[in-house]
């Protein structure tokens, strides 16, 4: 969609709103990008911000986009490495003055370019804890995107919670190669199902409604997503980009905005990131296992643990 400069109210706060843009590569509702333009819309309504974004922006276009935002004014531009890291990266380069915040498992680039991403290690370690203890097959689902790093850590993370607690558990990981296909997800998962798998990490979206329609109980990914399927999603991985959001208009404010990687704010301790409350489900998931998870958020809490993260391809 073209892109159009979007007010905050007037006279939410004395000082003048930061001009940001982002790009987004797919639709904002899907899981990644929606959390990113939540904590966006949030920020407008509060008048800390005139936003304006692209979305469903496809990779030959994507660069146009970006240099567009910068050309109309944005003080602060938020975007996407995934697809193409090169393309973004230069056009930082090309308008040093402008603050980027990118999506990226790659490293800042100075002096403007700070990297960002759903870093949700930790609730999702505490779901697969869940997950490993609700199951009654011990059959486990992921459906997932490309397996790449940042994606493939999270699974990793996911999977060894639930070892945790069912070391026995077998696993079957499905990798739709897409960052947006509810359908290839919902097709995903109706296979996963057939193969007797009782819990399903979706990861991408599109897979709930198979699970749903078929009984199997999922954990979410970013969202918060139970009120939607009340019966089906037990308790999700939410990830919170106000903490992220706010400490870059903080530096964009002071002139101070370089090169950083902004990761750390998406964990439990900066509240970026957390598990999403059982409701339905409290009285379906055992005290003993919750007392587990609980005692397990604590030691992450305190530092005390930390969550091996691996790149590789999970099998």
């Amino acid at each position: 969609m073209g892109a159009l400069w979007m007010a905050g109210p007037s006279g939410a706060q004395s000082t003048t709103p930061v001009k940001v843009s982002a790009v987004y590569g797919v639709p904002v509702e899907q899981s990644w990008a929606s959390r990113v333009h939540a904590a966006l819309r949030a920020a407008q309504q509060r008048g800390d911000i005139e936003y304006a974004y692209s979305e469903n922006v496809a990779p030959n276009n994507y660069e146009g986009k970006l240099r567009e935002h910068a050309q109309n004014g944005a003080e602060l531009i938020i975007g996407e490495a995934f697809e193409d890291t090169t393309l973004v990266y230069r056009v930082a380069r090309d308008y040093p003055k402008i603050a980027f915040l990118v999506g990226s498992f790659e490293r800042p680039q100075q002096p403007n370019l700070a990297v960002f991403d759903s870093h949700i290690y930790e609730p999702l370690y505490l779901a697969g804890m869940i997950a490993g203890g609700v199951s009654k097959s011990g059959n486990i689902g992921v459906i997932a995107g490309h397996p790449i790093p940042r994606t493939n850590r999270l699974v990793h993370a996911f999977k060894d919670g639930v070892r945790e607690v069912n070391p026995d558990a077998k696993f079957t990981t499905t990798f739709i190669e897409s960052r947006f296909n509810p359908i290839a997800s919902r097709q995903a998962a109706h296979r996963l199902i057939d193969q007797g798998v009782d819990v399903i990490y979706a990861e991408r979206t599109g897979a709930v409604e198979a699970a749903q329609q078929r009984g199997v109980y999922v954990i979410g990914h970013a969202v918060d997503g139970q009120p939607y399927y009340p019966d089906t999603i037990i308790t999700s991985a939410v990830w919170d980009v106000g903490p992220t959001l706010e400490r870059a208009l903080t530096m964009v404010r002071r002139g101070t905005f370089q090169a950083d990687d902004y990761g750390k704010y998406s964990h439990m301790r900066y509240q970026g990131s957390a598990l999403a409350p059982l409701r339905n489900f409290e009285n379906k998931v055992p005290d003993a296992l919750m007392a587990r998870v609980r005692a397990r958020q604590q030691t992450m809490l305190e530092g005390t643990f930390t969550i091996k993260l691996k790149d590789y391809r999970p099998q």
